[in-house]
C-alpha cells in the first residue's frame, strides 16, 4: 500500500465551495481510479484554509502513472484546482508502524 498525502491551501473565502468539490471529486473521480483503496480529507483547525487529502493506493504507479496520466486527472484538477491558493505539495509514504 502507498499513502499519498496532498497538503492543500485554499483561496480565502472559497472553503465551502472547495469542500463540496473535493468530496464530489474524491467519490466520483478518484474513487473509480485503478488501484484506489480509500481516501480521507482533514481540515485545519488553526489554519481553516488548509486541507490534508490522504489517499491509499495499491501501488505508487496506480497514482503516478495510472491516475496522473489519465483523463480522470484532468477532470479532478478542473474540479478542485480553481480553489487552490498555490499548487499542493504531494508526497508518498509507506507504512512503518501503527497501533493495533
Amino acid at each position: 500500500m502507498i499513502l499519498e498525502i496532498a497538503d492543500i491551501l485554499v483561496v480565502a473565502g472559497k472553503e465551502t465551495e472547495f469542500e463540496q468539490a473535493i468530496a464530489r471529486g474524491a467519490k466520483e473521480i478518484i474513487g473509480k481510479a485503478t488501484g484506489f483503496c480509500s481516501y480521507r480529507v482533514d481540515k485545519g483547525v488553526e489554519s481553516p484554509q488548509r486541507y490534508v487529502l490522504q489517499i491509499q493506493w495499491e501501488t505508487l504507479e496506480n497514482h503516478t502513472v495510472d491516475f496522473r496520466e489519465s483523463a480522470a486527472f484532468a477532470q479532478w484538477r478542473a474540479l478542485v484546482g480553481p480553489y487552490f491558493a498555490k499548487a499542493p505539495t504531494v508526497e508518498h509514504f509507506t507504512l512503518l508502524c501503527e497501533s493495533a
